[in-house]
């Protein structure tokens, strides 16, 4: 029971296993469901930003649970590291501008902030490449996706500061 329960959350529901371009599907999933989050349901970006840091904890435990026995130790199954890399400039833009939004200029950001998450996560700059190459475990499963998030927000509060 644990073992599913566990492979259900690595996977991110099984999208893990969709055998083309799994990762760039669940930052997809995870883009459109924050979307759905902040703007349909309209939480607060504070308590989506606690729940993501529980996610990111949890799932150093639970990606160490189930990359245990693999020879790969970063399969292309896990995901759940795509959720909470992607969550990052979502969460910190919503934040930042959780006061005066358009619905267009949101999903403009949105379109972005998906497609720089997916151009970091797959070409690795530094220091993604690093955790990626340097940690076979579960922290570099999760951290490459972590810089890769934090490098869009790099980019998009340069974008802020050169046109404000």
């Amino acid at each position: 029971m644990f073992n599913k329960i566990n492979f259900l959350f690595v996977t991110l529901f099984g999208i893990g296993k969709i055998s083309k371009i799994p990762g760039s599907i669940a930052s997809l999933v995870t883009t459109i469901f924050l979307f759905f989050l902040f703007h349909i349901l309209n939480f607060a970006p504070n308590i989506i930003l606690i729940g993501i840091i529980i996610i990111f904890v949890i799932s150093i435990f639970a990606v160490n649970i189930f990359i245990k026995d693999l020879d790969n130790k970063d399969p292309k199954e896990v995901v759940i590291d795509e959720f909470v890399g992607q969550s990052i400039p979502i969460c910190l833009y919503e934040i930042a501008h959780e006061n005066s939004k358009e619905t267009s200029q949101v999903l403009t950001f949105y379109f972005i902030m998906f497609i720089l998450f997916r151009i970091f996560d797959i070409t690795k700059p530094y220091p993604v490449s690093y955790y990626d190459k340097n940690f076979k475990n579960s922290f570099g499963v999760i951290m490459d996706d972590v810089c890769a998030g934090l490098y869009v927000v790099a980019v998009l509060v340069l974008y802020m500061v050169i046109t404000s």
